[in-house]
């Protein structure tokens, strides 16, 4: 088991350089266990205009967690993902480019149709893994963690079923219960131990470099 970190417990806040509302939820309350408030960029008055070049996650994450806190002098964390999917050619993998496709950015819906129709043009199924790139920017400089999931695959039918921010997790199947990841019980979701462990690790990482 991955012993958790004996921070000392003092009150501060990061800013999660993100608008989405279902990546700041997925944090914000263990965080708030160890002294730390989690901000997003709707909290701000403004929004920065940033381009992100990197060549992966954690260029990217490093991108906009620089940017905001040299904006905003608040010590921020910027998070990326990456998405492989092993049975397409590389040059139609889709990178850190998973809602932007062909200069338009997808909404949940557009994006469920989107990797539907790519998952049915090669054979009805895609072996799947994101690859997360995290950096938390402050004072000190930035520190720099990267984690991947490939316990999951595409098909081409969605579920009825959505979770607003995460629109894949509609065609996303778990093997262990061969059902949808947005189908899966809180139980279910618990006894996936890789990625409980996985974002145990995560949550110790973010508060050992935000204070």
């Amino acid at each position: 088991m991955f012993k958790k970190l004996n921070i000392p417990y003092k009150k501060m806040e990061l800013l999660f350089a993100t608008k989405n509302p279902a990546k700041v939820k997925l944090y914000e309350k263990q965080l708030k266990k160890h002294g730390i408030t989690l901000k997003s960029i709707k909290d701000l008055n403004f929004e920065l205009n940033i381009e992100e070049s990197g060549k992966n996650s954690i260029e990217n994450a490093y991108i906009k967690a620089k940017a905001y806190y040299e904006a905003t002098k608040i010590p921020t964390m910027g998070m990326d993902v990456s998405l492989m999917l092993e049975e397409i050619p590389e040059e139609k993998q889709i990178g850190t480019h998973i809602r932007r496709i062909n200069g338009k950015y997808l909404s949940d819906e557009e994006a469920i149709e989107y990797y539907t129709n790519l998952t049915k043009e090669y054979g009805g199924k895609l072996t799947a893994k994101w690859v997360y790139g995290l950096v938390i920017y402050n004072e000190n400089g930035a520190k720099k963690y990267t984690y991947s999931k490939d316990n999951f695959y595409f098909i081409e039918k969605a579920s009825e079923k959505r979770n607003p921010g995460y629109p894949l997790d509609s065609i996303s199947i778990i093997p262990e219960y061969n059902k949808y990841l947005v189908e899966l019980t809180q139980e279910e979701r618990e006894s996936l131990n890789k990625d409980n462990e996985e974002k145990e690790k995560v949550i110790n990482f973010i508060v050992k470099n935000a204070k």
